[in-house]
């Protein structure tokens, strides 16, 4: 689901973006792609900025002062590329900082949470597997979600060791991968699990693969065209929705502080884009660019 507050410390009057800037999508890696591509589906007028900080992904690893200081610091940085507005296309972001982002950005942020909701409302047996990190898992903001929403249904809470590494390398369907997948996914079946919460935006890579282990015994919760149509009424709220293009829109610009060669492998595979990735030098608090390589 789109984290629901769009609210900014900015007025709508004082946004200096006007309908032609940019949005910036962030991720921690690749997995901000599944809503890159729903974004373009839902506002294909609109000129986009991803940026995957690649050189710390996962975040899931890391400690939550770690990942709000890397969000801000990618924030600040799309916000001088002229960025209207941002999507924090990562769960673990999410969950760790975008209050406190949202308080030092003057533009609108639209975040992601996991699909408690739409699973809640969905199962029929009242059991639902939920696919997350380590950090979105242990968050108050997602803690918050399971008491809102989870009162008569069942939710079993699976750490996805290894599954955003796999992505990061471009591997959503090796015999490792799938083994690592079935050992996550056959407890839920065992106990009754209907329904499966994709709690990471780099987890719907690997939907064809759940498919051909769970067939039809799960029904899967994407969020990703959620927060495209979240955005859009952020967009229209602040009134900087990109007029209609006479035109084809110029392709998404793509940024990694890695060095882009699996972003770029992703893009074309998934968004048939054959893109350049520029590398990026982003310094924050907790990484000095000496630490970074060259």
């Amino acid at each position: 689901m789109p984290e629901q507050s769009s609210s900014t410390n900015a007025s709508i009057g004082s946004l200096s973006a006007d309908s032609r800037a940019p949005v910036g999508i962030f991720d921690s890696g690749l997995g901000g792609l599944s809503v890159l591509r729903a974004v373009r589906a839902q506002l294909p007028d609109e000129a986009l900025l991803y940026v995957a900080d690649s050189l710390y992904a996962p975040y899931g690893e890391r400690d939550d002062d770690f990942i709000a200081d890397r969000t801000l610091a990618i924030g600040e940085w799309l916000v001088k590329q002229g960025a209207k507005a941002l999507v924090v296309a990562c769960n673990t972001a999410t969950a760790q900082s975008i209050a406190l982002v949202r308080e030092k950005l003057s533009i609108p942020l639209v975040g992601v949470e996991p699909g408690i909701k739409p699973a809640a409302l969905q199962s029929k047996t009242r059991v639902a597997g939920v696919l997350a990190t380590q950090v979105t898992l242990r968050s108050a903001r997602f803690q918050a979600l399971l008491e809102r929403y989870a009162a008569d249904c069942r939710f079993l809470c699976q750490p996805g060791h290894g599954l955003v590494q796999a992505v990061e390398r471009c591997d959503v369907g090796s015999a490792g991968l799938r083994a690592l997948l079935r050992g996550y996914l056959q407890p839920m079946l065992d106990a009754g699990a209907d329904t499966l919460v994709l709690g990471c935006t780099h987890y719907p890579f690997f939907d064809a693969t759940i498919r051909d282990i769970v067939g039809d015994r799960l029904a899967l919760i994407d969020t990703s065209v959620a927060i495209a149509r979240q955005l859009e009424r952020v967009l229209e709220q602040h009134g900087v929705r990109a007029a209609p293009q006479t035109a084809d829109a110029a392709l998404p610009r793509f940024y990694s502080t890695g060095d882009g060669t699996h972003l770029r492998q992703l893009v074309a595979t998934l968004l048939e884009i054959d893109a350049q990735v520029e590398r990026v030098l982003i310094p924050s608090r907790r990484t000095a660019p000496s630490s970074q390589p060259a």
